[in-house]
């Protein structure tokens, strides 16, 4: 039998390796591909906010460029906007954070892909709470690990992890526990008693806690949603990715950022410098402006999403063929539809009928299949529309 260093650098017929030519393509391009070639479409397939970046953000970029911030910066990023991110986090988890633990990234994904790359070798494998973002999992297989899917349980209350169904996926192989919360694209929450529980077991095992809370703002019950920040120590082996994508509605901004341990900063500025050096300097400098100026608006926009996520949830539980929970996070609903066993097909039926852009549940692993995905981050007259035009296809 051929272990699996030797399949991880095999070549596919395009010669290249074997293990990248193997990864799936993207099931929510495929739909949305499909609809960018036509007319009138509400488009709520992507994971994106529905405006753009606040101009107090924008001008501070545009005075950066004007004063010439355009040549490298250090690999972690500017002085500037790691105490910026260290100040924020401290105050919004109530205990101290040092800048020194903070490394800013071009987007929380290459922030993602930079901790496969430092941490999983050929043949390791990962644990990863799911239905999940698909780009999770494939970065685990592009490192020629094996990402085992611990499955949230779909219930009457809502979404849950059986935690100790998760545990008993952990063997000596096992690098890592990845957990998204609040998930994409589920809306589900981790509770800190059950991050503690996490915790504990990753600190009794050994093993690394990689936590992806790039909607930690995206919380309809608090300021914030729960956080392994919050109870971990510095040195413990976790590591939180976050973006600036979703709270201050910055997606084209590629801009993201990493809280480690002390240990792991050395290795982690070498793979910065290998990966993509460093990210844009002007981009950084109205980063910084976005986390110390822009509160204000992360609670303006929170407010605005949970009044789109009544409406939607509200709707949709009036469709006879829709089971859906009201989610405490992120900006999506994911519902599952009586009967359906091809959500890609689905979909783009449901795209060509009645020109709304959804996302295939399969796209997000083989369970999430009979559920589809719709980003609630829209203006209510939008999400109206969306819904007349659905409840005929639902009902």
């Amino acid at each position: 039998m051929q272990d699996s260093s030797n399949n991880f650098l095999a070549s596919g017929p395009a010669g290249a390796r074997e293990t990248v030519e193997n990864l799936g393509s993207s099931l929510i391009r495929d739909v949305a591909n499909a609809g960018m070639e036509m007319d009138d479409v509400v488009a709520l397939w992507y994971g994106e906010p529905d405006v753009p970046t606040p101009e107090f953000i924008c001008q501070a970029a545009t005075a950066s460029l004007a004063q010439g911030d355009t040549f490298y910066t250090p690999n972690y990023g500017i002085p500037e906007l790691r105490q910026a991110l260290g100040d924020y986090m401290s105050a919004l988890y109530k205990r101290p954070i040092d800048s020194e633990r903070v490394a800013v990234t071009a987007s929380g994904m290459s922030a993602t892909n930079l901790m496969q790359q430092v941490l999983t070798n050929p043949g390791d494998n990962v644990v990863v709470s799911a239905p999940v973002w698909p780009n999770l999992i494939e970065t685990v297989r592009v490192m020629g690990g094996e990402p085992r899917l611990a499955w949230l349980q779909f219930g009457n209350q809502g979404w849950s992890l059986d935690l100790e169904q998760m545990f008993d996926m952990v063997d000596g192989h096992t690098r890592a526990i990845l957990i998204n919360s609040p998930s994409n694209p589920t809306g589900w929450v981790m509770s800190r008693a059950e991050m503690q529980e996490v915790l504990d077991f990753c600190r009794a095992r050994g093993i690394w806690l990689l936590s992806d809370e790039v909607y930690a703002r995206m919380y309809f019950k608090g300021r914030a949603a729960p956080s392994f920040l919050e109870i971990a120590e510095p040195d413990d082996k976790l590591v939180v990715v976050n973006s600036f994508s979703k709270s201050w509605c910055m997606t084209g901004w590629r801009l993201g950022w990493l809280t480690a341990p002390p240990s792991l900063m050395p290795t982690l500025e070498k793979m910065i410098e290998f990966h993509y050096s460093c990210p844009a300097h002007f981009s950084q400098v109205a980063a910084v402006t976005a986390v110390r100026e822009g509160e204000d608006f992360v609670t303006e926009t929170v407010a605005r999403y949970k009044q789109a996520r009544d409406l939607t949830i509200d709707r949709l539980q009036a469709m006879p063929k829709v089971r859906v929970h009201r989610p405490d996070g992120a900006f999506y609903a994911f519902f599952a539809v009586d009967g359906m066993t091809d959500s890609l097909n689905t979909c783009k039926e449901i795209l060509h009928q009645t020109h709304v852009g959804l996302a295939p549940g399969a796209a997000f692993g083989p369970r999430g299949e009979g559920f589809i995905r719709l980003c609630f981050a829209s203006t209510l007259d939008r999400l109206d529309d969306a819904m007349d035009r659905l409840e005929p296809f639902l009902s």
